[in-house]
């Protein structure tokens, strides 16, 4: 019986140990904590993988979307339209700021439903923010067009979509700022919290920088309330050295999920993500996320094989937790959290590894 786990993190830094520990040795030796050319450089390079003016490293995702928001003029009294198939922070960055975070459903791929955030458009509705999730991207034509006829602002939680494309356009670059994580299980991960936020907009880009670093501008004066969100050097300078073969790693997602497509496409009680030649859409698999019939039986059998998977953000969409106080009916997101599995995708994963899990999905339907 093979072992699998669902993310190998020890992983992440035996795939290049010397190298990490060069680069952390380095930063140390050099007293290069906080704010230093690592940071700088990393910022330039983030920016010009993902085709868009400006990247400002924080100090993670969540923080990301508050200062991202409030960078660009979302606060008190507005409405943000997010789906509810997506982390709580998504939501929780939108009351954090004062605004409300109005809920929408999904698609069949597990998306924002365009046609749901239209139905949810009122007169306090400032912005929608999509989740560019597990690694695809939304239906952003549809989603622009719904934000230029009723003058709402456009924003991104693209955290798990970092190179991930919409018609040649890469996640996060659409609209007024997206924001991106580098959680150590991402796509781009570094061994802690980090994340940043992306835009094409001169000014928000000197907001956002304000923003994380407590409102002080490049002469030291405090021009507004800000935070203490930088991204640590140590992490950028990790970062750095792992996107210079982050299109490598994107593509090796690609071919284990085309594996998995070929191998489970053949069964009826499976709903599998979109395959990699999907038209329009490049995703780069951020998670490997199918539908299944008997769920948690699958999962305990997969466990019980020595396969490893997970339920997304404790089985439950962001209006389920009853906590919030959320009061509404999402008919294919409750669906959806009934059937939803993640099966292990990360580059530490072999196509042996893959066949395995395959075989074990198939003797369980079988």
């Amino acid at each position: 019986m093979k072992k699998i786990p669902y993310f190998n993190y020890k992983a992440l830094f035996e795939a290049d140990k010397e190298k990490f520990s060069d680069i952390m040795i380095s930063v140390a030796e050099r007293g290069a904590y906080i704010a230093c050319e690592e940071l700088a450089e990393f910022e330039l390079e983030l920016a010009k993988f993902s085709g868009c003016k400006y990247a400002v490293g924080v100090a993670d995702g969540t923080a990301a979307i508050i200062i991202a928001l409030k960078a660009g003029g979302v606060g008190a009294g507005d409405e943000v339209i997010v789906a509810s198939h997506t982390m709580v922070a998504t939501a929780s960055a939108c009351a954090w700021i004062g605004a409300t975070p109005i809920l929408v459903d999904c698609l069949d791929d597990h998306l924002m439903d365009p046609k749901s955030a239209k139905k949810a458009i009122t007169k306090k509705t400032k912005a929608i923010m999509p989740t560019q999730l597990n690694g695809r991207v939304s239906e952003m034509n549809e989603i622009r067009d719904l934000c230029k006829e009723n003058n709402l602002l456009l924003f991104e939680d693209a955290a798990q979509a970092l190179g991930a494309k919409y018609k040649g356009q890469c996640a996060g670059t659409f609209g007024v700022a997206g924001t991106i994580s580098f959680y150590p299980a991402k796509t781009l991960g570094c061994f802690g919290d980090g994340g940043a936020v992306l835009t094409n907009d001169e000014e928000v880009y000197r907001k956002i920088k304000l923003l994380r670093d407590h409102g002080r501008n490049e002469k030291g004066e405090v021009e507004c309330w800000g935070l203490n969100s930088r991204l640590d050097n140590i992490q950028a300078a990790i970062l750095l050295h792992k996107l210079k073969s982050y299109p490598q790693a994107i593509e090796k997602r690609r071919a284990l999920a085309h594996a998995y497509n070929e191998q489970l496409s053949m069964i009826p009680e499976l709903l599998l993500p979109p395959a990699p030649e999907n038209g329009d859409r490049y995703d780069i698999y951020q998670n490997y996320e199918i539908e299944a019939a008997k769920r948690d039986e699958l999962k305990k059998y997969l466990a019980d094989n020595g396969v490893g998977t997970l339920i997304q953000w404790g089985g439950k969409a962001v209006h389920q937790w009853k906590g919030l106080g959320f009061n509404l009916s999402l008919p294919r997101t409750e669906k959806l959290f009934e059937r939803c599995l993640m099966l292990p995708m990360n580059t530490s994963l072999s196509f042996e590894d893959v066949q395995y899990i395959c075989e074990k999905v198939r003797e369980f339907y079988n």
